[in-house]
């Protein structure tokens, strides 16, 4: 039994925000987009996601603040709440892979049940993953806004296993699952503290694999069918 995250794992959010903040920001006339305005998006918008996972923070609380703790940091004089409208409507179509997602998918489908398990909208989630082409390779879709909790928490574990196996698995246990993500705080710490293996996917190699507790350590998705 496979979980995956979305973002970042399989549908690079990254990507789609470089697109978005570069034609968002040309499209309302402010300041011409440059790589320099990306650490600050990404460092405003962990911290909200970090609040959102430990539950000091609604996903409807991050939208209203998000973009105008963006423009703040950035000098931009613009209306936060128009821009999360505009990015979240391009959000909802938007799915850019990751390299070598869509490959990974149709090497797991084979050998394994697939399951989505990730932070987020359900309807976006669902949507993005169709426009993929990836939503036909997992049998479940575990989605945080549906299910009312958030990865790294118990309870959303509690509900993909209780679905798991009153569905086709009863006698499912942690040990005989592994979780695929890019969040160590999300996926990783969530995936351990609920007994799972774990599976990092960090492009960039920010921790090195002996600093990291994840049983595997990858900078690429094609390295996990060595795994796997």
């Amino acid at each position: 039994m496979v979980l995956i995250d979305i973002d970042n794992t399989l549908l690079s959010f990254t990507g789609y925000v470089r697109e978005a903040m570069r034609e968002g920001f040309s499209f309302y006339g402010l300041k011409p987009y440059t790589e320099a305005m990306f650490p600050v998006f990404e460092k405003i918008n962990n911290s909200l996601w970090r609040q959102l996972e430990q539950g000091t923070l609604t996903f409807e609380e991050l939208i209203k603040c998000r973009w105008d703790l963006i423009f703040k940091e950035l000098e931009i004089d613009f209306d936060g709440i128009i821009f999360e409208e505009y990015f979240q409507k391009r959000l909802f179509n938007s799915a850019v892979p990751e390299d070598g997602a869509e490959d990974l998918l149709k090497y797991l489908s084979r050998k394994y049940t697939l399951c989505a398990a990730s932070n987020g909208p359900y309807e976006q989630q669902m949507n993005r993953l169709r426009v993929g082409k990836m939503r036909d390779y997992f049998s479940y879709c575990f989605i945080s806004s549906q299910i009312g909790a958030q990865k790294p928490s118990r309870q959303f574990f509690d509900h993909c296993f209780r679905i798991l196996r009153e569905a086709e698995f009863p006698g499912l246990i942690p040990e005989e699952v592994i979780i695929i993500g890019d969040s160590i705080s999300s996926d990783i710490s969530g995936g351990i503290n609920y007994g799972m293996q774990t599976c990092l996917y960090q492009k960039n190699m920010i921790y090195e694999r002996s600093d990291c507790e994840a049983n595997h350590v990858v900078s690429s998705l094609s390295e996990i069918k060595n795994i796997l």
